[in-house]
């Protein structure tokens, strides 16, 4: 009479909540920290000039930011969960090409962790706003660096260590980290939410999203925001360790330094309280100006090797603190009909920064030694604290406000 029905819990997804994105955020953070000091010692160490590094991510850049916007277009035919499962196939397959040991194929090794990478995150942005709400946005920050808090910290030096010992090491582990996040990512089932169901309305035109982007100056800001604060990471993790390579102080130190500054993404809940209590503005002035002293004071010590890396590592705490309220500005901004296009916007911040910085750096190698790249990217941080001057002075108070409340 009655039909045997399944278990609710087979049939009906828990509804995600901050906890499982900064999970995933976790293990994604886990195979990027493994592999981010690997990539550019492996590219010098077959390459054997800084010069030829910086082409290669300039395309590497100009290959991800074209690929990021063509992933809406591709969400239209392929469902969301399909796409981030490709992307995260195309790290797998980025292991792949690198254990065979050929310096062609492990250089589209790295394009295809850019583009997997790339793909996964406007993915996982787009979920994001789905299901956290506004005044949760910066409490899903702050927990997705604490939870990745402790995968980039040993990451970096880890992966060295296990290039140093066996070649093919990190990038064995990392294929078994990318199996681990599509697995976690599937148990989620992400794919039955009801944001990502079919709309009953014409889907609008995927390049229609740039002109809706560029006239609205508070998203502009954001992003520029995230693009700078972008190269000051990518000077950080790429220049600093062939600069200390060229110093004479081994493969070693540049991670090493990488992997301390990532601790103290545990204090990102600090933080987070520093923002409630003073303001995202005066948060992200603050943090833009001691990144730009500290890129500065690196240059200018360039002679004094040890006193460049300690300016740099002040300079990256004050990176860590744009990682946690760089991004309000935009996220805060975003408007609910325009999630998944503006999420695809806003992730290609990493990928402009990816050919911005590499190109900078070979324009300036032609002219100057390696520290003339930590000048501009300091001048670079002082320019956007004076474009943080703009932001409202009680922008995200209220909605901060009310979040902590509700905690």
């Amino acid at each position: 009479m009655f039909a045997a029905r399944a278990p609710a819990h087979l049939t009906h997804a828990t509804t995600p909540k901050v906890f499982h994105f900064a999970l995933l955020s976790a293990i994604e953070a886990a195979l990027r920290g493994l592999l981010i000091s690997v990539w550019p010692l492996l590219l010098y160490k077959i390459w054997q000039s800084a010069e030829t590094v910086s082409l290669i991510y300039i395309g590497l850049g100009v290959s991800a930011l074209l690929w990021g916007g063509l992933i809406p277009a591709l969400t239209l035919w392929l469902p969301r969960r399909w796409t981030m499962t490709f992307g995260i196939s195309l790290n797998i397959l980025s292991g792949l090409l690198v254990l065979t040991g050929k310096p062609m194929l492990m250089t589209v090794g790295l394009l295809l962790h850019a583009l997997g990478t790339a793909t996964f995150l406007i993915c996982l942005n787009a979920y994001v706003l789905d299901y956290i709400a506004r005044v949760d946005l910066g409490k899903n920050e702050s927990m997705r660096l604490v939870f990745s808090a402790i995968c980039w910290s040993i990451g970096p030096f880890l992966g060295v260590w296990l290039m140093d010992w066996w070649l093919p090491a990190p990038f064995i582990l990392a294929l078994l980290l990318s199996i681990v996040l599509m697995v976690s990512f599937w148990r989620l089932r992400l794919g039955n939410g009801k944001q990502i169901s079919r709309s009953r309305t014409p889907t609008p035109n995927p390049v229609a999203y740039l002109g809706r982007f560029i006239y609205q100056p508070r998203l502009v800001s954001g992003w520029l925001f995230a693009v700078i604060r972008s190269c000051g990471w990518w000077v950080y993790i790429v220049y600093l360790p062939i600069y200390c390579i060229e110093s004479g102080l081994g493969n070693h130190i540049g991670a090493a330094a990488l992997s301390v500054t990532n601790t103290l993404l545990f204090l990102s809940p600090l933080v987070l309280k520093f923002v409630k209590k003073y303001g995202v503005r005066l948060s992200v002035i603050g943090s833009f100006s001691i990144a730009a002293l500290a890129f500065g004071l690196a240059w200018a010590a360039t002679d004094q090797a040890w006193w460049t890396i300690t300016a740099l590592f002040i300079g990256s705490f004050a990176l860590i603190m744009l990682d946690v309220c760089g991004s309000l500005p935009f996220l805060m901004a975003v408007k609910p009909s325009e999630r998944t296009e503006m999420s695809a916007v806003y992730s290609s911040y990493r990928d402009a920064s990816g050919i911005l910085v590499p190109t900078a750096a070979w324009i300036i190698l032609l002219v100057s030694p390696i520290s003339g790249i930590f000048a501009v990217t300091g001048l670079a941080l002082g320019s956007m604290a004076l474009l943080a001057t703009k932001l409202h002075p009680r922008l995200g108070a209220e909605k901060l406000t009310i979040n902590s409340r509700l905690n």
